[in-house]
């Protein structure tokens, strides 16, 4: 990455107080509203959710940050699956629709992102085959509360120029015999447009990349880019006779616009 020029850092410093204000701002809001939902309402979170969106939304606003969406979003009970290129995921998928990441248990320990992960109902799961059955019972108490969990399939980001083959053993979680009939799935495609002048690759993250390092950039932006979400239409679960049918089908359909983008 390029070197953080004087007027970039001024512009590091006005973005991250400003951001760094919005988002743990809201975050002590959210925990207040949390000690009554919880007692109220248990797993289900009927006000949370607003005050994780507001603070998605406004934060590229801050960042001036452009982003639009296509398509419809699913109301059907069921899980989201989409391609991961950044931490600017989390914003971007939250910005538009109410869902509850799914990420690996290592995030819970990162600072500041863990702590908001954490807050806002993000599910943590291990890559460890004995945590398996355990952390298939904790999606199907998720989904059959009606949470909208959201899956990267990919199991680690990337460039973002590009889609990886869909692991499909998050998948196995949907054909529980309490679930399958009654599940939907959809695929979202996030595609990242670099700022002019800029490495198309510019908001990816990935590989040992440091997370500070890349923040201090994208804040330090003259221009930004912007990030497009487009929302596939939904499919149900038993419409597909196992995981492994049901992860091909939603990598080909995520991949079709990334394929279009990079050209």
């Amino acid at each position: 990455m390029p070197k953080i020029t004087a007027v970039g850092w001024v512009r590091v410093v006005l973005r991250g107080l400003t951001l760094a204000t919005l988002v743990f701002g809201c975050l002590g809001i959210l925990l207040l509203v949390r000690l009554i939902e919880r007692p109220l309402f248990g797993v289900q979170r009927p006000w949370t959710p607003f005050i994780t969106q507001f603070v998605c939304r406004n934060a590229f606003r801050i960042m001036g940050f452009g982003f639009s969406s296509t398509g419809t979003l699913m109301t059907e009970r069921g899980a989201v699956v989409a391609n991961h290129s950044s931490w600017l995921d989390i914003f971007a998928l939250n910005a538009r629709k109410r869902i509850y990441f799914v990420s690996k248990a290592e995030v819970a320990n990162w600072p500041g992102i863990g702590w908001l992960a954490r807050a806002t109902g993000t599910v943590f799961i291990k890559r460890d085959p004995k945590e398996a059955r355990t952390q298939k019972t904790v999606f199907e108490e998720r989904l059959l509360a009606g949470h909208k969990l959201l899956f990267f399939p990919e199991g680690t980001s990337t460039d973002s120029t590009r889609v990886l083959p869909f692991k499909p053993t998050l998948f196995a979680a949907f054909f529980a015999p309490e679930l399958r009939d009654k599940l939907n799935v959809q695929p979202v495609t996030v595609i990242y447009h670099a700022p002019k002048h800029q490495d198309k690759r510019f908001y990816g993250w990935w590989g040992d990349m440091d997370f500070g390092r890349h923040l201090l950039h994208v804040l330090a932006a003259s221009r930004q880019g912007r990030v497009v979400l487009t929302y596939h239409t939904p499919v149900a679960v038993r419409d597909f006779e196992n995981r492994k049918a049901l992860a091909a089908y939603c990598e080909h359909v995520v991949r079709e616009p990334m394929l279009e983008h990079i050209g």
